[in-house]
This record gives structure tokens, C-alpha cells and sequence, in this order.
């Protein structure tokens, strides 16, 4: 079964207004829609580096007990936090790289592959 949510513990956590740290929370996998629709905002055309708020403030789903995640709450996260959950965000999100098993065409024998290597074999090239 596909896991698409991944719990996570800040390193710092987030501090509400009222002073509250929050540091357990959950990102779901990106759609594709997250990391395309963020492209039309005018925050990210005027600043392309603002994408990683837009896109953290759609895919975490749960941050403590805070209500509403958005590029507000991610904006007043600690440095160290940011940078983990962008982490977290490139992990949960990258090709898996599982090798793959293919027959040699000319030994007819199994050899186990790198996943970003078996696609061009496929093909012939």
C-alpha cells in the first residue's frame, strides 16, 4: 500500500501567537497540482525562491494543533525547520530508486540495475 502521509518533528518548532510551540505535524505527497498551480502565484513569479513556502504550505497537512497551515505559518518557521522540511519534502517526493531486475539480451542471465539506468536498456539504447 502507498504511504502518502509522513509523520515529522520539527527540530525548533513553531511558535503560534500565543506563544505555543508546536513541533509534530504531517506532510502528505505533492500533486501534481501543487507544484504547478504555485507557478501562477504572484508571489512566486515576483520571487521564484518563494515556491518551497507555497508549496510546504499545501503539502503539510497537520502542524501541532494549529488550524489553518499557510504561507503565513511557514514564513515564521525557524530557519532550521524550513530547511528540514524541504528536506523531508525532496524525500518523500523524489523517484524511488529500487533497482530493477533485467535479462540480459545476450547472456540471457538476471542483473539488478539502477532504476534511472533499466528505462534506456528498455529501449535499446
Amino acid at each position: 500500500m502507498l504511504q502518502t502521509d509522513y509523520e515529522f518533528e520539527l527540530p525548533q518548532g513553531y511558535v503560534d501567537k500565543e506563544g505555543n510551540l508546536h513541533k509534530k505535524g504531517v506532510m502528505r505527497l505533492a500533486s501534481a497540482a501543487d507544484e504547478i498551480l504555485p507557478l501562477k502565484d504572484p508571489r512566486v513569479q515576483q520571487n521564484p525562491p518563494y515556491l518551497t513556502v507555497v508549496l510546504l504550505s499545501r503539502v503539510i497537512t497537520k502542524l501541532g494543533s494549529v488550524d489553518n497551515i499557510d504561507t503565513n505559518v511557514i514564513e515564521k518557521l525557524f530557519s532550521a525547520d524550513f530547511n528540514y522540511l524541504q528536506g523531508l519534502y525532496q524525500e518523500i517526493n523524489s523517484p524511488v530508486n529500487e533497482p530493477v531486475q533485467v535479462r540480459c539480451p545476450h547472456c540471457n542471465e538476471m542483473h539488478s540495475l539502477p532504476f534511472e539506468v533499466a528505462p534506456f536498456l528498455a529501449r535499446g539504447q
